[in-house]
């Protein structure tokens, strides 16, 4: 009968504390329609080599496709803008772009492939060797066929070769040409045994690796990779340095006019330094001075690059930024007019409701409280009368007996009868003070040691030790009762289980703690099975009032207890 009100009550909170969104529904297809604009006019400048206005483009399709969390595209814009980044020298910013794009991956596929090879490209440029080899093996367990394993490979190659580990690369490249996956696809094929040649030759096999590198520039030639050959023209010039300085010349020089015309500006660094190196005289100058030239002019170009990219990515989160600061403002003015409306309504409903609500508690509480207190009296009640039916009823039956068939002229009989009745009176006090109302007071351990007491028997001797040296008075009354029937409790079940014939119970403390150790010689029981009926009470009862109790116990061992009670 209470669930539902105060479930509905838990409602009406939630909705006092929320403010009534009136935004409107997000037009998924409106903005889908202006990030694919937005995207294809990156791709469009992208192939037009306009990398600032590109990159602008491909962050603003990423922003719209936020709003609707369409996290593929996402991550393709991201992809994107990192490729420019690095297009341009930005390979920290690059990082931080794919890092960007982690999160929106969902499962291993093309672009977790596509993001970790360029992790490892930024790496290989940064000469961070041992992370590239990292990201490239990711990207190769992302590969989903053996074709498209092979680029990674490709990439692991040439960075063991940058770090100068040439027989590692050989093994690599020679796995690649032997599966002979690359037949369809001859600008890479040409492009493996270009770096395959180039690795027999740094490993000392001059003569198999000119053989390679030669096979390599000459298929590339024929298919007319212009800008593969820039790499095989290089290699070449470096094979011929030592050997034909004039050969070396040839090939560096083809390889900076090819660089020249593609405008790639390592390549032609690369270019200018073979020649600086075997050229003289004016030539040698001027080859030195366009290599400063081109030098300080990339420094310069990344530079202005770096900036222009990350002021892309600020401008872009600041707009965004004010743009909903805007949007929540507009929306915050429309409700606030509303608001002052319905809140004194909802204010005194809520009023009502929760006077509802509070009568409804104290009604629940009181009813619960009379419950538990009929079922208190009720359990009690049940338990005197049990124990009366099993301790009393027999043993006076007994002496009803006794009377009626022994002579009472006798001295014997006399003191037998006299035995059985101060018997009966002990068990009648016993049960009296288990049900009785526990003294507090400075009486308070004599009390307790009566109740200890009062199981002592023909057959069982009760030890109490140390009780009066323990301060009760500084002892909470709470604390006392509960102690008290905790023992009751354990006595009660020494009692009826444990056929002990002798029980030690012993008192300490240490200013702040009460200690108490049982310990009886009783049949005792397994360790699984201690935890019983009142045992059970027994603990819940201590951990009320932050107190441990333990048990331990074996059979034909005794049984122990230990018991701490702050004070």
């Amino acid at each position: 009968m209470l669930r539902s009100p105060f479930f509905c009550f838990i409602t009406f909170l939630f909705f006092l504390s929320c403010k009534k969104e009136n935004t409107k529904p997000i037009d998924r297809t409106s903005t889908i329609k202006v990030a694919v604009e937005f995207q294809k006019k990156g791709m469009t400048d992208l192939q037009n080599k306009n990398f600032n206005s590109a990159f602008y483009s491909f962050n603003k399709s990423k922003i719209n496709l936020e709003t609707i969390k369409d996290s593929a595209n996402i991550v393709y814009n991201l992809i994107q803008m990192a490729s420019i980044q690095q297009i341009n020298g930005d390979y920290y910013g690059s990082k931080e772009t794919l890092t960007e794009a982690l999160p929106y991956l969902k499962k291993k596929d093309v672009y977790s492939a596509s993001i970790n090879n360029l992790f490892g490209i930024a790496d290989k440029e940064l000469s961070l060797y041992s992370d590239a080899i990292f990201y490239y093996e990711e990207a190769l367990k992302d590969c989903t066929d053996e074709v498209s394993k092979q680029s990674p490979l490709n990439n692991i190659a040439v960075v063991y070769i940058q770090q100068k580990k040439y027989g590692t690369a050989i093994k690599i490249l020679e796995s690649i040409i032997k599966k002979k996956l690359l037949e369809q696809a001859p600008v890479r094929k040409a492009g493996t045994l270009d770096n395959l040649g180039y690795a027999y030759f740094k490993n000392g096999m001059a003569k198999k690796g000119f053989s390679l590198m030669n096979e390599g520039y000459q298929l590339r030639r024929q298919i007319d990779d212009f800008y593969g050959s820039i790499e095989s023209n290089l290699h070449l010039a470096e094979f011929y340095s030592k050997a034909d300085s004039k050969k070396s010349t040839q090939y560096a020089q083809s390889a900076y006019e090819i660089a020249t015309k593609f405008n790639s500006v390592d390549e032609r660094l690369k270019a200018l330094s073979f020649l600086i190196s075997t050229e003289t005289g004016n030539k040698n100058a001027l080859y030195a001075q366009n290599y400063i030239a081109i030098n300080d002019s990339i420094i310069k170009v990344r530079n202005n690059f770096k900036n222009k990219f990350a002021r892309i990515k600020y401008d872009s989160k600041k707009e965004k930024d004010e743009n909903q600061k805007l949007r929540l403002e507009k929306v915050e003015n429309e409700l606030s007019l509303q608001e002052q409306k319905y809140q004194k309504v909802v204010a005194g409903i809520g009023v009502i409701f929760l006077i509802i609500v509070i009568v409804i508690l104290i009604r629940y509480y009181k009813n619960r409280s009379r419950i538990e207190k009929i079922k208190t009296a009720y359990d009690t009640e049940t338990r005197i009368a049990k124990d009366i039916h099993d301790e009393l009823a027999n043993d006076v039956f007994h002496a009803m007996t006794f009377t009626q068939t022994q002579p009472l002229t006798s001295e014997n009989t006399k003191e037998t009868l006299v035995q059985k009745l101060d018997n009966i009176y002990s068990r009648v006090r016993r049960i009296s003070q288990e049900n009785s109302t526990i003294d507090v007071t400075a009486n308070y351990a004599a009390n307790l040691k009566e109740m200890l007491s009062t199981y002592n028997s023909n057959i069982t001797n009760v030890i109490i030790n140390n009780i009066e040296k323990v301060n009760w008075e500084l002892v909470d009354n709470i604390k006392k009762v509960t102690l008290h029937r905790i023992l009751q409790e354990l006595m009660v079940n020494m009692k009826k289980h444990s056929q002990a014939s002798l029980v030690v119970v012993k008192f300490e403390s240490n200013g702040k703690t009460v200690f108490i150790d049982y310990t009886d010689n009783g049949k005792g029981c397994k360790k699984d099975k201690i935890i019983k009926n009142g045992l059970q009470n027994m603990e819940n009862r201590i951990l009320a009032i932050k107190g441990t109790i333990t048990f331990d116990s074996e059979p034909d061992k005794g049984f122990k207890v230990k018991i701490t009670l702050p004070k």
